[in-house]
């Protein structure tokens, strides 16, 4: 080395290249060795006088550069060019201290320059996959996830898949992309996805390709609607008809499972047989009358013809002649005048008492008080109550005798006289229940709700009972009239508000709520649409409503315009899911509006079926509420101990399905539930579990975490949805428990739970429950409502008309921060009712009437003469 960089020293460049330092215009870049081919490394540069390579600190000998010396026509510079070969053997050499590297050193007069580093590395490519895609058997529009985890090699393999040996390419088909992690995931599986899936790595070494995987999508069959039932199979007597239904909606494809059940059924049909009339005997001869004749008669009666039979044949009336001491032929005289016109005068005046009688008793109908509160018609077993129209000096609007014979329930409220003219109801500083005189009337009504099994027994004999859940553990149901009630199912939040005047008069409805379990309805979720309500039915779908009923029901979204599309979807009579409402938008009817809250939405509907709610996000902002919950045995007589984590939708009535399940199987709840975001990011969810001490416990889980798939969570169809820990404790004595729990989304946020229980004493969370709720499933009439009823018809006969200074109900629900729906309410013949029915729905049974009435007495506030006291 001393000798050549002497050797440049003495020789250097004339002219002005003797006071420029080198500069390269090539420098050597990182190669790969392929096989036993060798690479080569160039390095150019001006002006220099001399160019040796430096390989892992160590010169490379002269007789292995290939030089070549040229002129810049630019500059008029010499420029120098040096080549070297590296071969494998060389590379192969140093393999495992450190990689190979070659570097270019160029001198001039004026002193020396380095170049870049290359990387000289052998590329390789394994054989075998570290993970290969598996066949599976999927229903159709569900959710597919092929693994693949390609060999190790350098450089890195790329991968690609094929689909029956052609190229899938994700930027062709919308349904189908490649995860990071090279996964390929179908979001919804189609019939046409049904096919073998390889998994192909590749790099400039070799291309390895993964054994296929045969994905099969099949498709369960589903019945056809019923044909029409057939004629009886007898004209006459007792005979047999039936009707008939297809497997072919759809029809099973590739080994889907066949429909259950009965594809023809029968029932017994009587068919009546036609009965020919026959004659009864004659009467006897009447008496001979002035014309000298007498006659008797017959009746078509012994039988009489029915069921299409023949009438009689004949006369039923005989005359002949006769004679007697009566027989004249004197001709019709004056006073038989005068019979036959007096017969004419008693047929009119007959006739117009009759209709003076019928427009006495319409007026008198037509005339009841609309007020008027009656109670007694909720059940069937109670005796007929006397209502009277309410008049100026009446001091009760009711007159009610029950009948105290029979088992009564008592609601207690406080009712006041109706005030005729303009004054309005004032509450300057009084609370809502108030007493608003000395008249109190106890209402009396036999308990609504029937036994469950009575009440299923009677569902059953309807046709939508059929996709109805079978049994009364998530039903609720009551019975209702004008008066109006609520069902709840406890610990779900789940109830449905049937307002006063709801149903109208003189109709009385049996009414059911209940909750579905996801498995039990086939809900078809599209694209990136995702479940976010429970699924609830109310009914019975024929119910005529006059008002409309609020539906309320918790979700999991993180609701935000420029994240999420949300629709609410109800179940039509032909069992397809259709868009009643898009929230945020228009509405395009009046009988649905739907109002989200944080983690409950109320959905008012004039027509009860089957809703829920469903989101399709709209960037990978959009995220879900998941529910994160440990549990684990109360008891341990083993070595094994299992930890099971749960990633549950956050509403109650998922959490209370799981407390149930957990509960049956012994578990324990070790730490308060929290909450996670989960975004539409694709990516799936992780859990592991650090920090136990090595000395007492041990993990048997191979792998540093599990995963759970990305649409697994964000379809929300598979409610419960966990994965389990096992341990294994060192020593039976072994009772105290300390690790932590990660759990996240990759690229994500994540939560963490600290565990640190005792086995064997700590049940701090073991009877851990959602709270119970007050009160019954059902409840009806007065109960069921914070405010007293008629206060609430004085409020909304108050607020309806348009005040003075906007004294008004959008006054009031400005005050309830409910003036984001002021077009809603707008539309309905009550907007104040439509308020007081959205408060009552989203505050019962714990609602502060106290602060209602300071709402409506603020409103009062601005216009003095809009309230004046109420004399009760």
């Amino acid at each position: 080395t001393g000798a050549q960089q002497s050797a440049t020293v003495a020789n250097p460049a004339s002219g002005a290249s003797s006071d420029l330092l080198p500069h390269f215009q090539l420098e050597p870049e990182d190669v790969y060795i392929v096989k036993n081919k060798a690479v080569s490394l160039a390095c150019r540069a001006t002006p220099a006088t001399q160019i040796y390579f430096k390989c892992n600190g160590e010169w490379v000998h002269q007789g292995d550069h290939v030089t070549q010396h040229s002129t810049d026509r630019s500059t008029g510079l010499p420029v120098m060019e040096v080549r070297i070969e590296v071969t494998r053997q060389q590379v192969e050499k140093i393999f495992g201290l450190e990689e190979y590297w070659c570097q270019c050193v160029a001198w001039s007069s004026s002193g020396t320059t380095k170049s870049q580093k290359a990387f000289v590395r052998i590329a390789y490519l394994r054989k075998n996959f570290e993970q290969e895609p598996t066949a599976r058997e999927v229903s159709i529009e569900q959710g597919i996830v092929l693994p693949c985890r390609p060999p190790e090699g350098i450089p890195p393999a790329e991968v690609e898949w094929l689909r029956n040996e052609e190229l899938v390419d994700p930027a062709l088909d919308a349904n189908v992309y490649v995860t990071p992690e090279h996964s390929l995931v179908l979001r919804q599986a189609r019939l046409a996805d049904t096919a073998n899936y390889t998994c192909v790595a590749k790099n400039i070494v070799a291309r390895r390709r993964s054994a296929s995987a045969a994905i099969t999508v099949y498709v369960n069959g589903g019945w056809s609607t019923w044909t029409q039932w057939s004629g009886c199979s007898t004209s006459c007597g007792r005979g047999w008809q039936k009707r008939s239904r297809t497997c072919t909606n759809p029809t099973p494809l590739n080994g889907g499972a066949f429909c259950e059940g009965q594809n023809v059924q029968k029932t017994a049909c009587t068919t009546l047989c036609p009965v020919d009339g026959a004659w009864s005997e004659w009467s006897k001869w009447s008496e001979c009358g002035a014309e000298c004749t007498h006659w008797r008669s017959r009746e078509c009666s012994e039988p009489a013809p029915r069921n299409g039979g023949r009438d009689c044949h004949g006369p039923e009336l005989d005359t002949r002649n006769c004679t007697s001491e009566l027989c004249t032929h004197a001709a019709p005289g004056a006073e038989d005048v005068a019979l036959y016109v007096g017969l004419v005068a008693v047929a009119v005046c007959l006739v117009l008492l009759l209709l003076v009688g019928v427009l006495v008793y319409c007026r008198k109908k037509g005339g009841l008080d609309a007020d008027v509160a009656d109670s007694s018609i909720l059940t069937a077993g109670f005796q007929p109550v006397s209502i009277k129209p309410s008049k100026a000096d009446n001091p009760s609007l009711l007159t009610i005798q029950p009948d105290l014979s029979t088992t009564t329930m008592t609601y207690q409220g406080s009712l006041c006289p109706r005030q005729d003219g303009p004054a309005k109801l004032q509450l300057p500083n009084g609370h809502l229940l108030s007493s608003l005189g000395a008249g109190r009337h106890t209402l009396h009504h036999s308990s609504p709700a029937a036994e469950g099994a009575d009440f299923v027994a009677r569902l059953s004999t309807q046709s939508y009972f059929r996709s109805l859940p079978r049994g009364t553990n998530n039903m609720a149901y009551g019975t209702f009239n004008f008066l109006g009630g609520r069902l709840m199912i406890p610990n779900t939040g789940i109830s449905l508000l049937i307002p006063p005047d709801a149903i109208p008069r003189g109709k009385i409805y049996e009414v059911y709520l209940t909750l579905h379990k996801q498995e039990e309805v086939r809900l078809p979720l599209a694209g990136c649409q995702t479940l976010l309500s429970p699924i609830v039915s109310c009914g019975p779908p024929g119910v005529l409503l006059t008002r409309p009923a609020i539906l309320a029901m918790g979700h999991c979204v993180e609701a935000s315009a420029e994240n999420w599309s949300i629709r609410l979807k109800k179940q039509s009579c032909e069992g397809t899911w259709e868009d009643v409402l898009q929230l945020g938008a228009e509405p395009c009817t009046e009988l649905y509006y739907c109002q989200l809250e944080a983690q409950a939405c109320y959905v008012f509907t004039e027509q009860l079926g089957r809703f829920a709610l469903v989101g399709e996000s709209l960037s990978m902002a959009a995220s879900k509420r998941l529910k994160l919950v440990l549990f684990a045995p109360a008891a341990c007589p083993s070595l094994e101990y299992n930890i099971r984590v749960y990633c549950l939708s956050d509403t109650q009535d998922v959490l209370k399905e799981v407390i149930q399940l957990e509960k049956q199987l012994g578990g324990q709840l070790i730490g308060a539930p929290r909450v996670l975001h989960f975004k539409d990011s694709y990516h799936n969810l992780r859990l592991s579990i650090h920090d136990m001490p090595s000395s007492l416990w041990k993990s048997k889980l191979l792998a540093s975490y599990q995963e759970i798939p990305f649409y697994h969570i964000w379809s929300g169809l598979q409610p419960f949805l966990h994965c389990t820990f096992t341990l294994e404790r060192l020593s039976t004595s072994t009772c105290e428990l300390a690790c932590k729990i990660w759990v996240w989304q990759v690229e994500g946020d994540g939560q963490s739970f600290t565990v640190n229980f005792n086995i064997a004493k700590d049940t701090r969370f073991s009877d851990w429950l959602v709270p119970d709720e007050v009160g019954t499933p059902a409840l009806v009439g007065p109960s069921a409502f914070k405010i007293p009823f008629l206060i609430r018809q004085k409020i909304i006969s108050s607020l309806d008309p348009p005040g003075t200074r906007g004294a008004d109900w959008r006054t009031l629900a400005q005050k309830l921060n409910l003036d984001s729906h002021l077009s809603f309410f707008a539309s309905k013949a009550s907007p104040t009712a439509m308020i007081l029915n959205l408060w009552e729905a989203r505050h019962f049974p714990n609602g502060n009437l106290s602060q209602l009435a300071a709402a409506v007495a603020e409103v009062g506030k601005q216009d003095g003469a809009l309230f004046s006291e109420a004399e009760c």
